[in-house]
């Protein structure tokens, strides 16, 4: 395979996807050059991959859209393969491997792609996994919020694990591993729709070195990326699989200032908020505080926090405000902020 990088023009133009020599130099200079020495042969059309003995495979499919495309803390391409890597580590996968899908719209700068795919990679390096197989589309102006890309992922669990909300048991703990509604709002603090500016940044991280911490105790039971729907979709996906109520108390809730004040000022609730790097796991009694004492003081998650229990009976999701009343934890309908993952 040649990867030698050739002069690209200044923005991309419907010839780089028509499956010719524009399109095989877009490949080559920008995307193969970044990835191709984590397995990506742009000379085949499937990938053959390394299965590890002892193991089954899992796999998982995602597509990101977030608006803008770069924001505090990231953007679309890093988010890809957090998102990606982090739907396989709450299940207790190890990712290996990933395909990756750009669709980009005409006109977008050149120097706006390499600066997503070099996130991207970067991203994929730190996590341990591989990108072997991609493919490019080009749209028209207007048919695209200027690059959307789609992935999909493989890890390998042990056979012996199993971990999901079949496992959840009355008396269980509910623990999340930092603070909420962070990415979400970080974007909407990038569109700068309200005026409103301000230092936060995205959470969006893997969330590989938590899953694999929280692993290692014999009392876990299901875990679970908070992403669209934030926390309380978490909450109340798991209520309504397991047929048990599920209390929360507000004040255990690890929330930054930025966020607190934003949700306050225009009204959002932060429980629905998108994370990208946060964990929520249920967890035996008996092993919650110390899990949650072991993620702080390793510095993985220092805001970890043991958030609610577990009912011993079907019931709604509660949560115990800061002034001792009861809130019903409703189910979203509306989406308060499109476009964020």
């Amino acid at each position: 395979m040649n990867n030698k990088p050739q002069k690209l023009d200044k923005h991309v133009r419907l010839a780089h996807g028509n499956g010719g020599r524009y399109m095989r130099e877009l490949i080559d200079a920008l995307f193969a050059t970044r990835l191709g020495d984590k397995g990506l042969d742009t000379s085949v059309d499937a990938a053959p991959v390394d299965v590890p003995q002892g193991v089954r495979l899992m796999m998982t499919t995602d597509g990101f859209t977030v608006d803008p495309l770069e924001f505090p803390g990231g953007n679309i391409g890093s988010l890809a393969i957090h998102g990606t890597v982090n739907d396989l580590a709450v299940a207790g996968a190890l990712p290996m491997y990933l395909t990756l899908n750009a669709f980009i719209e005409e006109g977008t700068e050149i120097k706006l792609l390499e600066r997503i795919v070099d996130a991207l990679a970067a991203a994929a390096q730190q996590a341990g996994v591989k990108v072997v197989a991609g493919d490019t589309k080009v749209l028209a102006r207007g048919e695209c919020g200027g690059v959307y890309l789609a992935t999909t992922g493989l890890g390998a669990v042990p056979n012996e694990l199993a971990l999901g909300q079949h496992r959840v048991r009355p008396g269980d703990r509910i623990i999340v591993s930092g603070s909420v509604g962070d990415h979400g709002t970080s974007v909407l603090l990038a569109r700068e729709e309200y005026g409103l500016r301000g230092d936060l940044k995205s959470d969006s991280a893997s969330v590989l070195p938590i899953t694999e911490m929280l692993l290692k105790r014999p009392g876990l039971r299901f875990m679970r990326d908070p992403t669209r729907g934030g926390l309380a979709t978490v909450a109340l996906e798991l209520a309504r699989e397991t047929e048990l109520g599920i209390a929360l108390i507000e004040e255990a809730i690890p929330l930054s200032e930025p966020v607190s004040a934003v949700c306050e000022l225009l009204g959002y609730d932060p429980l629905y908020l998108a994370c990208e790097g946060r964990v929520v796991a249920a967890i035996a009694a008996e092993d919650a505080d110390e899990a949650v004492a072991e993620l702080r003081v390793s510095g993985i998650a220092p805001d970890a926090a043991v958030i609610g229990t577990v009912g011993d009976r079907q019931g709604p999701v509660m949560l115990t405000t800061g002034l001792g009343g009861q809130r019903l934890i409703d189910e979203l309908e509306d989406d308060p902020l499109p476009r964020i993952c």
